[in-house]
């Protein structure tokens, strides 16, 4: 789906989020020890529907596409108002560059990976990570801007201008590589904080969001 709204009031600059997602067979696996399969089933729903929901809803973005292998993904995507694309390779680091290639034949000037295990994602959330785009007295000055997880360690969400500034690194030390990529392509590195921060992924991860949804925060 195209919002034209994003691209009205961006002026030229045309951002593409990127959503991967797996297989709802295997999506949040590493659950397993605290949800049972339909619960996860659900879980991953629930998660898909937001996010959309949330990049949608975010004038500054111009499309907004899920690249899955699973079919059940692709239609629940759709039916929500994102566009798609089938992933034909596998991995996650393999998926985004198919997505990327995509966006980038649609004239995406900068993009936006936005997984769907951040279950506090907002349009305000996603706004933040957008807004050091806007930031510059250069429209297209090169930048990537990175969400780290709770631990420091890991990347949430990613922000490239042009799309293709870096190599993707997601996996364990991606904060590192990735800084490390944008240091070596001379570009500026920015890193947000924030609700993003916080992903779902491990049983422990869960018992802490069930934490912080318990102190006020909307989850699940």
């Amino acid at each position: 789906m195209t919002n034209d709204a994003g691209r009205d009031r961006a002026g030229a600059s045309r951002i593409a989020a990127i959503v991967p997602v797996g297989t709802l067979d295997r999506a949040k696996s590493r659950l397993g020890e605290s949800l049972d399969a339909e619960e996860r089933h659900d879980l991953v729903t629930r998660l898909l529907g937001r996010t959309i929901a949330a990049a949608l809803q975010t004038r500054a973005l111009a499309d907004v596409v899920v690249v899955s292998p699973d079919r059940e993904i692709r239609t629940m995507a759709a039916a929500v108002g994102a566009r798609t694309l089938r992933q034909v390779s596998l991995g996650l680091n393999a998926g985004l560059e198919e997505a990327r290639a995509d966006v980038i034949a649609g004239d995406a000037d900068a993009i936006l990976v936005l997984p769907i295990d951040l279950p506090f994602v907002t349009t305000e959330a996603i706004e933040a990570v957008l807004a050091p785009l806007a930031a510059t007295t250069d429209p297209w000055a090169p930048i990537a801007v990175l969400v780290t997880d709770r631990h420091g360690t890991g990347t949430n969400v990613l922000a490239l201008r042009p799309p293709d500034l870096i190599a993707f690194a997601f996996g364990p030390g991606s904060r590192t590589a990735h800084r490390a990529a944008t240091d070596a392509a001379g570009a500026r590195y920015v890193e947000v904080d924030g609700p993003l921060s916080i992903d779902l992924d491990t049983p422990d991860d869960l018992v802490f969001v069930q934490a912080r949804a318990a102190e006020g925060r909307r989850v699940g």
